[in-house]
């Protein structure tokens, strides 16, 4: 049992965690190639929010007629109404509008900040411990930057050319290629950059008060899903616009709908377990990910600046959870002497 219990605890978060960055790529990308197919950004976030909310519903339903729904107060229904706004309404059109303007590869770049938003958010709101004197908290620290680093590396950083399938532009040039929309897009990504930040640090609190993971992703999909309705209706007036199209357009729709339902879950579930820092920190993967599936389904060249980035985030990865791992063991080491310090001083009290 302990050792389920240890796999529970460290081998399946970090599964689950990469499979949502990966389904996240493809969601990223279905959705630019949707949107250069002609549909807006606001009812494509609008449309598959909206599916992910009745896919969600069955579950709740379900949930509380098992009666294992907690008692909901109006002060959590006002954080799952923000957790909506800022997840949803604020992270996702802004995201989408930036990604309209610029590319996949500018948001997935982008995406690095994320981390080291949540971190220092994190250390503010004394979510995180930071001591500078301890190993664990230099480990954290620098485990941040060097995942960030290699990030970075991988979009900027080109290199000698490894392995190639096919001659095609890599990350970097179609990055730099774009300059007329870059400074637009790249303005309401960073957006979404702070949004996603915010947002991490808003849920990990949430699902600290109320641990009902069911209702709080469903509440938070379905407000979420009222206020990109009211948004995309008031910026979308154009009847036409709303007619989805048959092929990519809908096939982007119902990915997006089932990432987002299959993200939020997972993402409620280790932010419970592991906390925010350490789900942020899974955002440089994507670029790795990204990187990976370029060169296996769109033939392009693999490069030495690539891998270096590549083995770089894996450091930086490890370093942070060597870390995160030291501090929990010497709060488990500090609660044991306090629990045999008792159990020796209790017969001398009686």
């Amino acid at each position: 049992m302990t050792e389920v219990q240890s796999l529970i605890t460290n081998a399946l978060p970090f599964a689950l965690m990469i499979t949502a960055e990966c389904m996240e790529v493809t969601f990223l990308s279905l959705g630019k190639a949707a949107m250069n197919n002609g549909i807006s950004s606001f009812v494509f976030v609008t449309y598959y929010n909206t599916l992910a909310t009745f896919i969600f519903l069955p579950f709740f339903l379900l949930h509380v007629c098992r009666g294992n729904q907690l008692p909901l107060t109006f002060s959590l229904l006002c954080r799952f109404f923000l957790l909506g706004l800022i997840g949803i309404c604020l992270l996702q059109i802004c995201g989408y509008v930036g990604l309209d303007y610029a590319s996949a590869t500018l948001g997935v770049a982008m995406g690095n900040l994320i981390p080291a938003i949540t971190f220092l958010l994190a250390i503010f709101l004394r979510m995180e411990k930071l001591d500078l004197r301890k190993l664990s908290s230099i480990s954290k620290v620098l485990g941040t930057a060097i995942a960030i680093s290699g990030a970075f590396l991988i979009i900027f950083y080109k290199g000698q050319a490894i392995y190639t399938i096919a001659s095609s532009l890599d990350s970097a040039q179609q990055l730099l290629s774009e300059h007329s929309n870059w400074v637009v897009g790249g303005g309401f990504i960073t957006i979404t950059c702070f949004s996603s930040a915010i947002w991490n640090i808003l849920q990990a609190a949430t699902i600290k008060v109320y641990c009902d993971a069911t209702t709080i992703n469903f509440f938070f999909c379905f407000f979420g899903s009222i206020q990109c309705i009211a948004v995309s209706l008031y910026m979308e007036r154009d009847t036409g616009s709303w007619v989805l199209n048959p092929g990519v357009e809908t096939i982007a729709v119902v990915f997006a709908a089932v990432n987002c339902v299959t993200r939020a879950s997972i993402i409620t579930w280790c932010l419970q377990r592991k906390g925010p820092v350490y789900v942020s920190m899974f955002k440089p993967v994507s670029t790795a990910i990204a990187m990976v599936t370029g060169i296996i389904f769109l033939g392009d060249t693999l490069y030495s600046g690539s891998v270096i980035g590549a083995a770089t985030i894996v450091a930086g990865f490890y370093a942070l959870i060597w870390g995160q791992n030291q501090e929990k063991k010497t709060v488990l080491v500090d609660f044991a002497c306090e629990a045999e310090s008792s159990t020796q001083t209790a017969p001398l009290l009686q």
